[in-house]
């Protein structure tokens, strides 16, 4: 075994090491916020109905009536197995929910994700080449506007632009139209995803009109990051030593920025790319609130509406252990990139 695939694998299993004790707060965090919270979910969830004889039954059956590290030791199970127990307003499996409404969260963030590369690389790339001169300066107002308006303000102004009360370019509402979300089968709950595969084109023709609004308001949110960080990068790499000898040796401008400049500019990106996943999640809920998206983001306000607190918990729960598993990811692939990491 070589030194540097050696120091890789140190860096790998010490890097799963320290997740574990941090799913461990996480777990606690989320476990205790769910617990004083006000009220009484059982009783919150059926809004009433029930008797107090029946609120006893239902407590019991949900393990509420245990002790709290009994509690705690149930949930570190479900958590183990996935299998998060079942709502209490509609009686519905929470890992189910989740699996259903979990692929038009991926579509949505993917989407969203791809439109701030698509915009945040060029326009970074851009301002840091052209430091201090108008269009740097366009640029970082920009970024700063988009970084601080809320999804929901750039959601209701993106409808009223190109929704039927604009210039009725796209849809507003839905992940597709009516027919067409009943008609596509489903394989992998991605509803693209399902379209393409039944070779069904009208229909991804369909769903992609319905993604662009919401994924241009989600990626909005995360574009002003990627402006800023690969500015900065690109001003600090065109002050380099490389750079200037690149320079020396007689080689274009465009290809001392692109080739040299812009490659060490995105090792950074990488990084803070696992820290944007958090805010991904974060803004879909609202985002898919603003445009009635059946993602994972509604549910959790619907059942935060109904207090179904053992919902709630489960999908918060999948939202901060997709944080750590992704962050861990791109840990990996920036020891794997720059070997400094790793030591």
């Amino acid at each position: 075994m070589s030194k540097q695939s050696g120091s890789l694998r140190r860096y790998i299993l010490t890097r799963i090491a320290l997740a574990v004790p941090m799913v461990f707060i996480l777990l606690v965090l989320v476990f205790v916020m769910m617990r004083v919270a006000p009220g009484d979910p059982i009783a919150a969830s059926q809004g009433g109905k029930l008797s107090a004889a029946e609120l006893a039954i239902r407590r019991h059956a949900a393990g509420f009536d245990k002790p709290l590290y009994e509690q705690f030791w149930e949930y570190l199970k479900s958590v183990a197995t996935l299998n998060f127990g079942t709502t209490f307003s509609d009686n519905l499996s929470v890992r189910e929910v989740i699996i259903q409404r979990g692929g038009a969260t991926l579509s949505l963030s993917f989407g969203a994700l791809l439109v701030a590369t698509v915009i945040g690389v060029p326009v970074g790339l851009v301002a840091g080449r052209f430091r201090d001169r108008g269009i740097d300066v366009t640029g970082r107002l920009f970024a700063i506007i988009t970084y601080a308006a809320p999804a929901f303000v750039l959601g209701l102004l993106a409808q009223l632009a190109f929704g039927p009360n604009g210039l009725n370019l796209l849809p507003t509402s839905g992940q597709s139209s009516l027919l067409v979300g009943l008609n596509v089968p489903t394989t992998t709950h991605i509803l693209i995803l399902d379209a393409a595969i039944a070779g069904d084109w009208g229909a991804v023709g369909d769903i992609a009109q319905h993604l662009v609004l919401p994924s241009v308001t989600l990626g909005l949110i995360i574009v002003g990051v990627f402006i800023r960080m690969i500015r900065v990068n690109v001003i600090q790499t065109l002050q380099g030593d490389y750079v200037e000898a690149a320079r020396a040796r007689g080689i274009k401008e465009t290809s001392v920025v692109t080739r040299h400049a812009f490659r060490n500019a995105l090792v950074p990106v990488v990084t803070v790319l696992g820290l944007q996943v958090a805010m991904l999640l974060g803004g879909s809920v609202l985002t898919e609130k603003t445009f009635n998206w059946p993602g994972i983001g509604q549910a959790l306000i619907t059942y935060i509406n109904a207090r179904d607190y053992a919902a709630v918990q489960g999908i918060v729960t999948v939202f901060a252990l997709v944080v750590v598993v992704i962050s861990m990811l791109i840990d990996f692939v920036n020891a794997l990139i720059d070997p400094r990491v790793r030591y």
